[in-house]
């Protein structure tokens, strides 16, 4: 879990996608419009993290992550603080997650991404002047 969030943070598609299983998912059980629901596969995952490498947000930090075991030896769940700036403003972001993955022999199944889309849509109309829908 510390190898996917850093390679998240440090944008490193490459080692990200290296992670997957060949048919793994990430998939966003709450996500802001335009996210998708979810991305299968190192071809579309790699396609997607490249579409949003440098998208407004870039996380700096990780801090409080608790990683929970659980009775099935492939699921584990992950709660973290994601702290960075707004690329376009720098102002800070702050958002909790919480991630449950599947993992076997080293890879990654699934990853379902549980983020609060209230942030992301404060620090959002905060770029575009607008209010959050």
């Amino acid at each position: 879990m510390e190898q996917v969030l850093r390679a998240g943070r440090e944008l490193d598609i490459d080692r990200f996608v290296g992670l997957m299983a060949p048919d793994g998912y990430i998939e966003w059980p709450y996500r802001p419009p335009g996210v998708p629901a979810r991305v299968q596969g190192r071809v579309e995952i790699r396609r997607h993290l490249i579409e949003t490498a440098e998208g407004f947000i870039r996380i700096v930090e990780h801090r409080n992550v608790v990683v929970h075991e659980t009775t099935d030896p492939e699921t584990v769940i992950v709660e973290y603080e994601a702290h960075g700036t707004l690329v376009t403003t720098g102002a800070a972001f702050e958002q909790v997650v919480i991630a449950v993955f599947r993992v076997r022999n080293g890879q990654i199944l699934s990853y379902r991404d549980y983020i609060n889309p209230l942030p992301l849509l404060d620090a959002l109309a905060s770029i575009t002047g607008g209010t959050r829908a």
